[in-house]
């Protein structure tokens, strides 16, 4: 696989661009005009910086209202396109993209666009170029890959061929069957760009809302699966117009682009049988069995407090490290790390983000595999300095710069807990609450990089991502997806957060990106649950009054139950599969949340109509603004 991307994918000047996607691994990149235009240098020094970044020009685009013109505007256009020869020539590309028209004054008519083109094919000739067709999905009398491939099958000259571009052929929903029986050589470029579902106009769908395959919700992967059955090897090029993406980091949305590229030529790999050496192997997601600890940095002070919280919740210190300044906490089957050693890591998350949570561990099938398959998906890897006979945990970097830790059973890191840490004196059985497991986590994105996120997770691991829910906040909507594993026992909730005021974007604010914001652990009975915690002292979030009226009345509940709500401070919800139940705890430092849910029946959320008065509820505790920030 030969990859390629559009600079008009990506944020900052066209020198910025050229080293981003040169960093994040691609072949080749396509020169929008754009930012060539607004360069302030010749086309050989855009030349230049492309070979000196180990790029080809793959691409110089794009050429607008070409094809059908009348006199003398068919002249003009001849001579515009020569000009633009000139610049290719330069630039030291061979291929230049030619958009349908969307003129008024085009007259249309597949012979007469067929008769320009053969006119521009010998113009191109002469000069050693290629020129390349593409279908817009809003072209005035073209707008299907179709009508252009038999303009060019008319055309019939060797320096004429197509430009497929997946967003234009699915957005109109175009038999992807019609490109398997086009020839391999006719095909100039391949272009790629996933979307949204949306029922707006092409123009403003395609302008404003594409992202990487794999990101949105087109059949990207079906549509690659036809070219490659047609025996095509060239160049694929991401072709983005993202509102967000023009304003984040070209650094990271190039290596995103690289990414979704490698997952969907994996993709295609699997699938197609023609495409065995379209992608190289690489192994395949891994299945995340389940959650198998949560890690915080913290200080001395930090680790107290989080210790008083952890008892509180009923959990008991079973454990120490063998030679680091770190404490086990477990109940049932959730594991709790405390990491106070200075000059680790975690140290220097704690000295960035405060005591946080800074690392998950997962449980995979195949640890090897999947850091396998994170690496050549462009990842991160994380190497930890270990002492004599402890376990090297493999470990990749995630969201906010955190952790993720990948263990399986295969080996001996399933003995973690026996090989790494001394335990300590058994404790009375009693001290426990009832929770059982996580349930899910949650981790707080900004917004413009819930995507990038989501398709880290998804491309690595076997998981699936649920349709995105808007969250109420007070101050503000929070884009909430959740990506699963197929039996439900590995579920992450991502949160993104587009404004500060909210109290997703207050904890991104505080923390200075610290990624973990939520853990809710599962429990069997959350009103035997409740009963203990406030034994143990435990002061559960206080929800207003008038929510438990709303929510007896609207669920029809049987007033004992809601007095059982009402006062154990549990929020309530339900679907057609099942119930759900939630008890939150004070949120914790700058905002991180604990919560305790109770799934009942085939209940599948997450509580979401709930959020605005759990919100609220927290907002009222949170730090009065312009008070020091406790780290």
């Amino acid at each position: 696989m030969k990859a390629s991307i559009a600079t008009v994918s990506i944020s900052g000047d066209l020198p910025e661009k050229l080293a981003a996607i040169s960093a994040a691994g691609f072949d080749g990149v396509e020169i929008f005009e754009n930012d060539f235009l607004a360069f302030d240098g010749s086309p050989r020094d855009v030349g230049r910086m492309a070979r000196d970044a180990g790029l080809a020009i793959t691409l110089f685009q794009p050429f607008r209202d070409f094809e059908g013109l009348p006199e003398p505007q068919r002249s003009r256009a001849f001579d515009r396109a020569e000009r633009k020869f000139d610049v290719m020539q330069e630039l030291g590309t061979d291929l230049m993209l030619v958009c349908s028209s969307v003129s008024p004054i085009s007259l249309g008519g597949i012979d007469r666009a067929a008769a320009d083109f053969y006119a521009l094919g010998e113009r191109a000739a002469k000069r050693g170029l290629r020129v390349g067709y593409e279908a817009l999905a809003w072209g005035r009398y073209v707008n299907d890959h179709r009508d252009a491939w038999e303009i060019v099958r008319r055309v019939d000259h060797p320096n004429i061929g197509l430009i497929l571009d997946s967003f234009h052929t699915l957005a109109r929903n175009i038999d992807l069957g019609s490109i398997r029986s086009i020839p391999a050589d006719k095909i100039f470029i391949v272009q790629l760009a996933d979307a949204p579902l949306m029922a707006v106009d092409p123009l403003y769908w395609s302008r404003h809302f594409r992202n990487m395959p794999g990101e949105g919700e087109l059949p990207v992967r079906e549509f690659m699966q036809a070219v490659v059955a047609t025996g095509y090897d060239g160049y694929i090029s991401l072709e983005i117009f993202n509102d967000l993406f023009r304003g984040g980091s070209a650094k990271h949305i190039s290596i995103d682009g690289k990414r979704s590229l490698v997952w969907l030529m994996d993709q295609v790999r699997r699938e197609e049988p023609a495409s065995s050496d379209a992608a190289p192997a690489i192994p395949d997601r891994v299945v995340v069995e389940d959650f198998e600890f949560m890690e915080f940095a913290a200080n001395r002070e930090g680790a107290d407090q989080l210790k008083t919280l952890l008892q509180q919740l009923g959990f008991v210190e079973t454990g120490r490290h063998v030679s680091k300044y770190v404490s086990l906490y477990q109940q049932g089957g959730i594991n709790i790390v405390v990491n106070t050693e200075r000059g680790s890591f975690a140290h220097s998350s704690f000295v960035v983000h405060g005591t946080s949570a800074y690392a998950l561990g997962l449980k995979v099938e195949d640890a090897a595999a999947a850091v396998a398959r994170a690496k050549a998906l462009g990842a991160e890897i994380f190497h930890q300095t270990v002492g004599p006979g402890e376990l090297p945990i493999p470990a990749i970097r995630g969201v906010g710069g955190g952790l993720i830790y990948l263990l399986d059973g295969k080996t001996d890191l399933a003995r973690l807990w026996d090989i790494d840490f001394v335990p300590l004196p058994a404790q009375s059985s009693d001290r426990g609450v009832g929770l059982t497991r996580v349930d899910h986590v949650g981790q707080t994105v900004l917004q413009e990089e819930l995507p990038s996120w989501l398709l880290f997770y998804t491309s690595i691991l076997k998981t699936t991502k649920t349709p995105m829910v808007d969250v109420v906040d007070p101050a503000g909507i929070v884009q909430s997806q959740v990506i699963e594993g197929s039996d439900k026992r590995f579920r992450l909730t991502l949160n993104g957060a587009g404004s500060r005021r909210t109290l997703a974007g207050h904890f991104i604010a505080e923390t200075f990106g610290s990624a973990v914001q939520h853990l809710a652990m599962a429990t069997g009975d959350i009103f035997a649950t409740s009963r203990r915690l406030e034994q143990a002292g435990f002061q559960p979030l206080q929800i207003s009054p008038n929510y438990y009226d709303d929510v007896e009345a609207r669920f029809g509940l049987d007033p004992k139950l809601a007095d059982q709500l009402r006062d154990s401070n549990i929020l309530y919800d339900r679907d057609e599969n099942g119930e759900f139940f939630q008890l939150y705890a004070p949120t914790f430092g700058e905002g991180f949340i604990i919560e305790i849910v109770e799934r009942r029946g085939g209940y599948a959320g997450y509580g979401a109509p709930n959020a605005p008065f759990r919100i609220a509820a927290q907002r009222r505790l949170m730090r009065p603004k312009g008070m020091p920030r406790v780290l």
